[in-house]
């Protein structure tokens, strides 16, 4: 079961980030602008964070297992489309049912992991699925970079789509037992649907509020439709999210930590594929080089570090890395033209660094946070957190690069109009890093305290 899980957390990363590295041979295929690219990313994490919640409440209630491996099915099939896509819009359409595809393994994933693990060993667990993980990223650009330049951008797909499918017959034949975590209960169409759309209507109004008008309105639309959810799921008998889990400060920092943490690192690789590649000339094998050492100190440290967080307050050792991933971000702030590629280098390690002292920990706390059959909305909540600011760091940074370079392609745009957008979105996005400090630390204790309920977490320093 570790392994299957473990394995499907391999291949979702391992193919985005591979995919950073072919996103200019797709811009100059279907001569896409700059936007239109990030598109192609943005729209899998779209319909992954507007469907995460969702399916994380159906899942409790239909059978965990059952969504698990009916997401790696449609994944696989979706994955082997994109590699036919005969446009940037088909791309981007089918990305996107590539996204509701992991969102029900992401949902699902953790939630079966955490049911059958003792909580001592939690952390440990989680750990190795990170791992996982981060071994995916690992060997996304390296593989991806040799792919995309011996084979083309479209054979990171289907390699990608064969595996995926490989791994659903291994799941339907190997996975045996059903978790559930509220049988018997109803599942909230209307909830659904609602934070659905809003939070479509928020991600697409964040990303071009700054080039067109209607942006502006989406973005209201978009906020005010979640404002509308919490009000609708207080009163619900049967809530899709149950708000009295946010009462707890564990299970409420450790997300809201979660969500600052990924929306300020998610459009690292973009952007430095983007700067290795167009402002400094690199060929995409040596970029994808560059990019590996950021995954692989995330790879090797996550495991440690979930095993440190049964034993020390999660809440210091994620805080600490957040520092480190703040810090890395400012330094690539101050990118030029001629940088020293070891300087990128060493920025990069010191991101992976501090991210794989975040991730598994805030993972643990957030899973030893809540009680046994809540398990399967707590992993969908982090899930959606992660998707959230994931798609939300994207989009800011789709924003900032349209206010920079407007809408010309990949070969028409501006080297130095590009490197300003670049630098501006690592300034943003060290600044979101560094105000998540303060979250990460508020979450009060997690070791020897009973999960749920708002009294359960001591306040910090006690």
């Amino acid at each position: 079961m570790v392994l299957v899980v473990a394995a499907s957390s391999f291949l979702v990363p391992f193919m985005g980030s591979a995919l950073n590295l072919a996103v200019p041979a797709i811009g100059r295929e279907f001569g896409a602008p700059v936007v239109a690219l990030n598109w192609a990313v943005g729209a899998y994490l779209l319909s992954s964070a507007a469907l995460l919640l969702p399916i994380g409440r159906f899942a409790d209630l239909a059978g965990r297992r059952r969504i698990f491996v009916a997401g790696l099915v449609l994944h696989a099939i979706a994955t082997l489309a994109c590699g036919a896509a005969g446009s940037i819009g088909w791309l981007v359409a089918l990305r996107a049912l590539q996204g509701a595809a992991a969102a029900m393994g992401f949902a699902t994933g953790l939630a079966i992991l955490t049911a059958s693990t003792p909580r001592g060993r939690r952390g440990h667990v989680l750990g190795l699925n990170t791992a996982a993980v981060y071994a995916g990223l690992s060997l996304g650009p390296v593989l991806g970079g040799l792919l995309t330049d011996q084979l083309g951008w479209r054979s990171i797909f289907l390699v990608t789509g064969a595996a995926g499918a490989a791994l659903a017959f291994a799941a339907v034949v190997g996975l045996r037992g059903e978790w559930f975590g509220a049988a018997g209960e109803r599942f909230d169409h209307g909830g659904a649907g609602l934070y659905a759309a809003s939070v479509v209507l928020l991600l697409v109004g964040l990303s071009t509020s700054g080039t067109a008008p209607v942006g502006v309105y989406l973005l209201t639309a978009g906020a005010a439709g979640l404002i509308a959810f919490v009000a609708v799921q207080a009163r619900a008998r049967d809530p899709l999210l149950r708000l009295s889990l946010f009462a707890d400060p564990a299970f409420a920092f450790s997300n809201l930590a979660a969500l600052l943490h990924y929306a300020a690192t998610f459009a690292v690789g973009f952007l430095l594929s983007l700067y290795l590649q167009s402002v400094r000339g690199l060929d995409v094998r040596s970029a994808g080089l560059v990019l590996l050492a950021q995954p692989v100190l995330m790879a090797l440290l996550s495991p440690l570090a979930g095993r440190l967080s049964d034993r020390v307050e999660p809440r210091l050792v994620a805080s600490a890395g957040m520092v480190l991933t703040g810090t890395s971000l400012g330094l690539f702030a101050l990118l030029s033209p001629a940088t020293p590629v070891a300087s990128v280098l060493a920025g990069l390690a010191l991101l992976g660094t501090g991210f794989g002292l975040f991730s598994s920990p805030n993972s643990n706390a957030v899973m030893s946070a809540v009680d046994p059959h809540q398990l399967g909305i707590a992993s969908a909540t982090l899930g959606t957190m992660r998707c959230l600011g994931q798609a939300g760091s994207l989009a800011m940074v789709g924003l900032l690069l349209a206010l920079f370079v407007g809408h010309a392609s990949m070969a028409g745009a501006d080297m130095t109009q590009l490197l300003g957008g670049i630098r501006t979105s690592f300034a943003v996005m060290a600044l979101l890093c560094l105000i998540g400090v303060p979250a990460s630390l508020a979450r009060g204790r997690i070791h020897g305290v009973k999960p749920g309920g708002p009294l359960a977490v001591s306040p910090v320093g006690t």
